[in-house]
């Protein structure tokens, strides 16, 4: 389990092709520091496994259906990626929680900038409308925002200057896709009010 908390940027340094699979290597000094085989990071938002850690960098194995159900597959080296590692027992919960099972993947749509924060706006799949509420929780790229703004179709975050420097989303432009996970809480009231 995570919290949504962007710890660090880190880079993506290999992509090994294993045919069903792609063995990632991502550059992160921080969330490095401690990591053992075994333990879970998360990247852009997607929960992976660290296969190996050594000096500064961690390898992890990506199977087809997480290329499928996120953007990891589109990754090239260079690319830049939001990291945090799993919730600590006893640690403080400043986000919400997030599971690091991405549902979609959105588009950016627009950025509207303002003098001290600036709005997003992503696509929202029409099948996990229900789940995204304004006022509500939603991960993008793993960072935990909360919605400003939604439609049928789309929904809105509004970032402070903080989020856009430690995170990726400083840097996304119309167009780019992103990993959406929506808030578990929703999830279950709706398993159990329907049964």
């Amino acid at each position: 389990m995570f919290t949504g908390l962007v710890e660090e940027i880190g880079r993506v340094e290999r992509l090994d092709d294993l045919g069903d699979s792609v063995r990632i290597a991502i550059a992160a000094p921080v969330v490095t520091a401690d990591a053992a085989p075994g333990d879970s990071i998360a990247v852009d938002g997607v929960c992976l496994t660290v296969v190996d850690n050594a000096e500064g960098v961690f390898t992890a194995d990506v199977m087809q259906e997480t290329l499928d159900r996120s953007r990891l597959g589109g990754y090239g080296v260079g690319a830049r990626v939001n990291l945090e590692r799993a919730l600590a027992a006893g640690a403080r919960m400043g986000g919400h929680i997030v599971q690091g099972h991405v549902d979609a993947v959105a588009q950016l749509l627009s950025r509207t900038p303002s003098e001290h924060w600036e709005v997003l706006r992503f696509s929202l799949p029409v099948e996990l409308a229900r789940y995204v509420v304004e006022k509500g929780s939603i991960a993008v790229n793993g960072t935990s925002l909360t919605v400003s703004a939604v439609g049928g179709d789309w929904f809105e975050v509004s970032l402070i200057p903080t989020t856009l420097r430690d995170t990726t989303a400083g840097g996304l432009a119309a167009g780019e896709t992103v990993n959406v996970e929506v808030d578990i809480v929703a999830k279950y009231v709706e398993k159990m009010v329907g049964d």
